[in-house]
């Protein structure tokens, strides 16, 4: 990590929320719990990490990227807009 990458240590509360969802999930599973409520928990905690995703590319966007454009390195502009295309073609799947 350079000094330029910002922290993220205000996910880490929202991370262990979703952790506990998906411990939740599986005591769903072993106790034989209803189809329908085991997915809709399953949904809730991949709502929540792309919630936590959301606000870590924006935070990406607000720093990284911008340090990028303040450097006026064209190198370094190009390679975070490659990193920046590759992860939105990732979300949409």
């Amino acid at each position: 990590m350079n000094n330029s990458t910002p922290m993220h240590t205000e996910n880490k509360t929202r991370l262990a929320r979703i952790e506990g969802q998906v411990r939740a999930v599986s005591r769903m599973i072993d106790n034989g719990e209803y189809c329908i409520d085991i997915i809709t928990q399953i949904q809730a905690a991949r709502s929540a990490l792309q919630s936590v995703s959301k606000i870590i590319l924006e935070k990406h966007l607000k720093h990284c990227v911008a340090d990028a454009l303040i450097s006026n390195n064209e190198q370094a502009v190009n390679e975070k807009l490659e990193e920046i295309m590759t992860i939105i073609k990732r979300m949409e799947k």
